[in-house]
């Protein structure tokens, strides 16, 4: 007894865009928590630097989340407003 879509499907004329714009933040993210590997395993000991009362371990590792949350919040900034301006 299940339910379909709660709104019609049909072509979405952003989903270039939207492809595009969501690999281009993927590569950025992805650079960005290599360095923070790469360090961890070729110099330890910058992680250990004190920044506000915490290792620089947890200040990174928290601000990977943030930088995280705040590329949701761009990339659905932005595919919202292709998709406003595309698939009219």
């Amino acid at each position: 007894m299940g339910h379909g879509p709660a709104v019609k499907l049909g072509k979405d004329n952003a989903a270039g865009y939207k492809t595009k714009i969501g690999i281009s933040m993927f590569v950025v993210y992805t650079l960005i928590y290599f360095i923070f590997v790469v360090v961890n395993i070729t110099n330890p000991e910058v992680m250990q630097i004190q920044v506000a009362g915490l290792n620089m371990a947890v200040v990174y590792g928290m601000g990977l989340i943030i930088f995280a949350f705040l590329l949701a919040l761009v990339y659905n900034h932005f595919c919202t407003q292709a998709e406003n301006r595309l698939n009219k």
